[in-house]
């Protein structure tokens, strides 16, 4: 080789090594400027008061839907009462001109009719209740007589109570919308006109508990004998002491109970003997807890678009294959009654599909987390095709969980077992009124009548 082939080849290489640190060089721009929109992404949203909470730029809709409501449907507006029931007619006549004091034409006079729905002023309502205590001539018996607004049969010093109603209002307000112990009490005060004290409130809705625990418990009973039950938990202080709060829910009734320890005992005692479909998370504790269950698909869903975020599985094939297995599980339940007779066919074709992409290890190790996770729960991962009424998801729990989890940052949870034993009583009965549609003051105000046939 001659000094010219020799430096034809020099030139070469030089040429391919400017060119490899050419693309080397606007690889690390390329990546410098995307690290500058991030920073700047990130600088923006800490000036945001709702930075923790917003949505990342790349889960955006590009095209957000507009607000209010789709085309088509049907306004609302006010109802127009019928004269039967108005309350009061007032007529207000324009007499002279507002401008120049001129009198007005007859002719001309237009009435424009409105229809104004006021809030009444209301004041407490104060009845002085007097009962009789007596003994029989016959055969010696005491006996007093009663009536539907008494809650209590103390006299004396502590003679004077709040009605059932007015208990009923308060034990709504702190336990159905979740206000503090001191804002219900001004609720109480300002749209009410009853006095009320945070203490005073304490005891009183511990009162009330008692009288509707039997209720509290009826609702355990009649959620275990349906055929679908959801249950989520999350933590939860006793005297600041760490606890755990579990919920039971099915879409007519909702049971929340506080425990000391999330535990395999514990959670025996609520659902253990249940013969419906269980939903819930793949938390251990539920696992062989009951013959039917059901694992929530947001939860698998999640556990893999956080591993395809990853950057050593992005694009993986085998976790889009396993989204995919998922998203036709949910398609199939959605079209379970357009093809009634196609739905053991698809349960078949998907079971096959999970036994093909669980059965062999991944050689990634986040991969083959997530097949651990599926294989695991393989038995429980269509479940909620075999039955009508059990969904994909575990969200109707999450969705009661929820107010929970707002009230225990209100309140840091209870400062005793007794009010632990109070909040779990209402709040499962405010919930279930809730999901019924029926009021729970209404509901709850019969209960907290002493029964006339018990006073002695």
């Amino acid at each position: 080789m001659n000094r010219g082939e020799l430096e034809s080849l020099d030139r070469a290489a030089l040429v391919n090594l400017a060119l490899s640190q050419a693309m080397r060089i606007a690889e690390l721009e390329a990546r410098q400027t995307d690290l500058e929109k991030r920073f700047e992404e990130l600088a923006r949203l800490a000036l945001r008061g709702a930075a923790p909470f917003a949505r990342p730029q790349n889960k955006r809709a590009s095209s957000p839907k507009p607000p209010g409501r789709k085309k088509g449907h049907e306004g609302a507006t006010r109802r127009r009462h019928d004269d039967s029931e108005v309350d009061e007619h007032i007529d207000v006549p324009l007499e002279k001109c507002p401008q120049c004091g001129g009198a007005l034409s007859a002719e001309t006079d237009e009435a424009i009719e409105q229809t104004i729905i006021e809030a009444p002023v209301v004041e407490a309502l104060v009845i002085r209740l007097v009962t009789h205590r007596n003994r029989c001539a016959c055969c010696g018996t005491r006996s007093r007589s009663s009536h539907p607004l008494q809650v209590s049969k103390a006299g004396g010093a502590a003679g004077v109570h709040l009605g059932p109603r007015a208990l009923a209002q308060a034990a709504w307000l702190n336990k159905g919308q979740g206000l503090t112990m001191r804002k219900t009490c001004q609720v109480m005060r300002s749209l009410l006109g009853v006095e009320l004290t945070a203490g005073g409130l304490s005891q009183a809705l511990a009162r009330i508990a008692a009288r509707a625990a039997p209720l509290y418990e009826g609702l355990l009973a009649a959620l275990k004998a349906g055929p679908v039950l959801h249950a989520d938990e999350t933590s939860w202080w006793v005297d600041g002491k760490g606890s755990s709060l579990w919920v039971l829910t099915s879409p007519t009734q909702t049971y929340y109970r506080i425990v000391r320890s999330k535990t395999r005992e514990q959670a025996e005692a609520l659902m253990g003997g249940y013969q419906g479909v269980l939903v819930s998370d793949c938390l251990n504790l539920y696992d062989g807890l009951t013959p039917l269950q059901h694992k929530c698909y947001a939860h698998h869903l999640k556990v893999i678009g956080t591993a395809l975020k990853d950057p050593r599985c992005r694009g993986s094939r085998w976790l889009a294959q396993v989204r995919g297995l998922f998203n036709a599980a949910m398609f199939a339940k959605k079209e379970r009654d357009s093809f009634p007779a196609q739905v053991a066919q698809w349960r078949t074709g998907l079971a096959t599909s999970a036994e093909r992409l669980l059965s062999t290890p991944r050689a990634d190790p986040l991969e083959e987390k997530v097949r651990l996770r599926l294989r695991k729960q393989q038995d429980h991962l269509f479940t909620f095709l075999d039955h009508p009424a059990v969904p994909a998801t575990n969200n109707l729990a999450e969705r009661q969980l929820r107010p929970a989890v707002i009230s225990r940052k209100l309140s840091c949870g209870n400062k005793t077992e007794a009010g632990a034993r109070t909040w779990e009583i209402l709040t499962s009965l405010a919930a279930t009124c809730r999901q019924n549609g029926h009021a729970f003051a209404d509901f709850l105000a019969p209960t907290l009548a002493i029964n006339p046939a018990a006073i002695r």
